[in-house]
């Protein structure tokens, strides 16, 4: 990484408390060319893909943010002794339905789930997870869900496009096909006799 701009944006991405993006980027650095600045964000990703250190350089939910290399996770963990509030399994079917069929009611969420989601999209917004997008224009107004910025985040996506296809999930899925081997013999195989090793009388 040698360029002045560079180092600005690194500055600004690593004080930031959310990832920081390209836009607001443009936007705080006007007197530097939008192509400029692309270009300084590619070579502070390349600084840091070659470095090799223990974070990088990532595009996720929209915008620039430096994270703990994911080969790393486990050391991380031990030092951080945060308070990890795990999704129970109706929460991540309610957000996966969402993430997936985003804008849906919940009236449509509990169709397909089959059960109420009252209490478990109370606890996805309260985690910030999902986001009221409006109102649907259908008699009674429901409320209409999304996935938020911070779901991105979370899960270390892109943008929704990032999402898993349904392949990619059902390949997680496939137990790899071993080839058959041989079975091992237990006792000293028992030799046959050949007709000309039988005597005749």
């Amino acid at each position: 990484m040698t360029s002045e701009l560079s180092s600005i944006i690194e500055s600004l991405i690593f004080t930031a408390e959310s990832p920081l993006s390209t836009d607001r980027i443009c936007e705080l650095l006007n007197e530097f060319e939008r192509d400029q600045i692309k270009y300084a964000l590619v070579e502070t990703v390349a600084h840091y893909q070659g470095r090799g250190g223990g974070f990088e350089l990532v595009e996720v939910a929209g915008g620039w943010q430096f994270r703990t290399r994911p080969a790393f996770h486990s050391y991380v963990t031990r030092h951080i002794k945060a308070r990890t509030s795990k999704l129970s399994q109706s929460s991540l079917e309610t957000l996966a339905i969402i993430a997936y069929r985003q804008p849906i009611t919940r009236a449509e969420v509990e169709h397909l789930r089959g059960v109420d989601c009252g209490g478990v999209l109370k606890s996805l917004l309260e985690k910030r997870l999902v986001r009221i997008l409006g109102k649907k224009d259908i008699p009674g107004r429901p409320l209409i869900y999304g996935t938020s910025k911070e779901f991105l985040e979370i899960f270390g996506l892109k943008d929704l496009k990032s999402l898993p296809t349904l392949k990619e999930i059902q390949a997680l899925d496939t137990v790899p096909q071993y080839e058959r081997q041989e079975e091992l013999q237990l006792e000293p195989e028992k030799v046959i006799p050949v007709e000309s090793d039988l005597l005749f009388e």
